[in-house]
């Protein structure tokens, strides 16, 4: 890289141009519309709505998010405006300033498909991101986990929108699970991308001095976020970059500062997804993140992200 030059962010994401990798985690910041045009007008380079289910829906009881000295734990339950609102603001947003997901979680595989139905009848540059992996909503388990399930969900999903799609998978822990999860997303040709991970489900924080759980939903149960995850969130991402040569890798789990982010794109990831750090220090984290990611790239020679990234050295 020449003296004194910046390295340059730039990448892309099936063919669209994008300022930098960086973007929200679906379920951050972007329930409501103001909170989506704050991600506008952030220096993200994408970003994503909340999760939508077929109707809006208030989400779990509070207290249901505690923020911890290693990251955060959750049961938000879904709580979203309904898939027509979402598909609205899909209808209305700039896709020239920079691409725009929409994340679907119908509580069905009947009202996964009336969405993307929707969505495919919109007619919109919108990609669209099918989350298999939402561990916080009672009596609907994750398909993701269930990998008869998931073949047969991705099966109706992949016929019926016929566009490239993505999904938002759970984190796995074997590697026979990352070999039978890719050899069923490696069966969809318009499956195009992946995103690992969603948060590691059903953890249980207990407060020592009021002996206590620390949120109320599901007996205190729920999503790990932040420092917790990253490890699993760096083998997910690397296993199916590795088991998935055809798809695009969205990293997404305990990134905190650029050096995770770095750490993300060498595993594979093209894209990288922020969800506790962004909930604790706003959209503003997305100016620190790329300052530091560039400080990181200069100090090791790098002068774009192609040049490391996927490249991950094993001893």
């Amino acid at each position: 890289m020449p003296p004194n030059a910046s390295p340059d962010l730039a990448t892309s994401f099936l063919e669209q141009p994008l300022d930098n990798p960086l973007m929200n985690a679906a379920g951050v910041w972007c329930t409501l519309a103001a909170q989506l045009d704050a991600l506008v007008e952030s220096s993200a380079g994408a970003l994503v709505t909340k999760s939508c289910t077929l109707s809006r829906r208030d989400g779990n009881a509070e207290p249901r998010y505690r923020a911890l000295p290693l990251g955060s734990i959750n049961s938000m339950g879904l709580p979203n405006e309904g898939y027509a609102y979402y598909l609205d603001y899909a209808a209305c947003h700039d896709y020239e300033r920079k691409p725009l997901f929409v994340s679907v979680s119908g509580l069905s595989l009947d009202d996964n498909l009336t969405i993307v139905a929707a969505l495919r009848e919109a007619v919109l540059p919108a990609f669209l991101e099918l989350n298999l992996s939402c561990p916080n909503v009672e009596g609907k388990p994750q398909p993701g986990y269930d990998f008869e399930a998931m073949d047969q969900f991705l099966a109706e999903v992949a016929t019926a929108y016929r566009r490239p799609f993505g999904v938002k998978l759970p984190p796995y822990f074997d590697f026979v699970h990352f070999d039978t999860a890719a050899e069923i997303l490696n069966r969809y040709d318009n499956l195009a991308f992946i995103t690992c991970i969603n948060s590691i489900g059903n953890g249980l924080v207990i407060d020592t001095d009021s002996e206590s759980t620390v949120i109320r939903p599901k007996d205190g149960f729920g999503g790990l976020g932040g420092d917790y995850v990253l490890p699993t969130a760096l083998a997910n991402v690397n296993a199916f970059y590795r088991r998935c040569p055809g798809k695009t890798i969205i990293g997404c789990g305990g990134v905190q500062t650029g050096a995770h982010v770095f750490q993300h794109l060498l595993a594979g990831a093209t894209l990288v997804q922020i969800g506790t750090a962004l909930h604790e220090e706003g959209p503003s984290i997305f100016d620190r993140l790329q300052h530091e990611l560039r400080e990181l790239m200069a100090k090791k020679g790098y002068s774009r992200i192609e040049e490391f990234r996927g490249r991950l050295k094993t001893l």
